[in-house]
């Protein structure tokens, strides 16, 4: 599962990851004990974490030949949680965890102060 043929395997994402960068994303920050959010069937949103979602395509391409997707990453939480004010902390301990699996994030914000992470395989 991980990239044997790099000098440290963890340091770089792996093919199945380029492949399924959401998927990945979503395992690396479990692995680094960062709780995700979660919504009940009608969709409402129970718990602040991570969110984790396929990003618009860059048209570019890796590397390694396939085509660059990014992911994006928001720190959201049910109405009246203090998700919004956490954001900022929350989102740099995501960057954090992703950059040492060889991923880079850059933090965006919206006229309405909300920020998100685009995240992609690190060059």
């Amino acid at each position: 599962m991980m990239n044997g043929g790099a000098v440290d395997p963890t340091a770089v994402p792996a093919p199945w990851e380029l492949l399924q960068p959401v998927r990945a994303i979503a395992l690396a920050l479990e692995a680094a004990g960062i709780a995700p959010s979660a919504v009940d069937a009608d969709g409402r949103r129970l718990s602040t974490g991570y969110v984790v979602r396929r990003a618009e395509p860059s048209g570019a391409t890796h590397r390694s030949g396939l085509p660059e997707v990014m992911a994006r990453v928001e720190w959201l939480g049910p109405p009246g949680s203090r998700a919004s004010h956490e954001q900022g902390d929350a989102l740099q301990q995501c960057t954090q965890a992703l950059g040492r699996l060889g991923w880079a994030a850059l933090e965006y914000r919206d006229s309405r102060r909300h920020r998100w992470l685009e995240v992609e395989p690190a060059s």
